[in-house]
């Protein structure tokens, strides 16, 4: 059974930096794409930043150069550097994994930021 577990998330001032950890219970070679989403209270998931199993990479448009999403295969991990923070990036995040036609989430980790 796949198992995703993110770490990273907290308490942040704005203008400040996080990197988010998802890892993978198998080997990260397996998947098709990982993915980060985001969601606030209210609202729907969206999608931050993904990355194939061919190391393409594509950013929501809100992302606007801020975030890094990149992977240690050796470590079945996928992180997201987050670099200037602003109070309306606070969510949980969460990973997600794509492997053929099913889907696996992780728990999700909470980013705070403040004004």
């Amino acid at each position: 059974q796949v198992q995703l577990v993110e770490s990273g998330g907290g308490l942040v001032q704005a203008g400040g930096s996080l990197r988010l950890s998802c890892a993978a219970s198998i080997s990260m070679f397996s998947f098709n794409a990982m993915v980060w989403y985001r969601q606030t209270a209210g609202k729907q998931r969206e999608q931050v930043a993904a990355i194939s199993s061919g190391g393409t990479t594509v950013y929501g448009d809100f992302v606007k150069g801020r975030f890094v999403i990149s992977r240690d295969s050796a470590k079945n991990t996928v992180y997201l550097q987050m670099n200037n923070l602003q109070p309306e990036d606070t969510a949980v995040y969460y990973c997600k994994a794509i492997k053929d036609i099913a889907s696996y989430w992780g728990q999700g980790t909470q980013v705070t930021v403040s004004s």
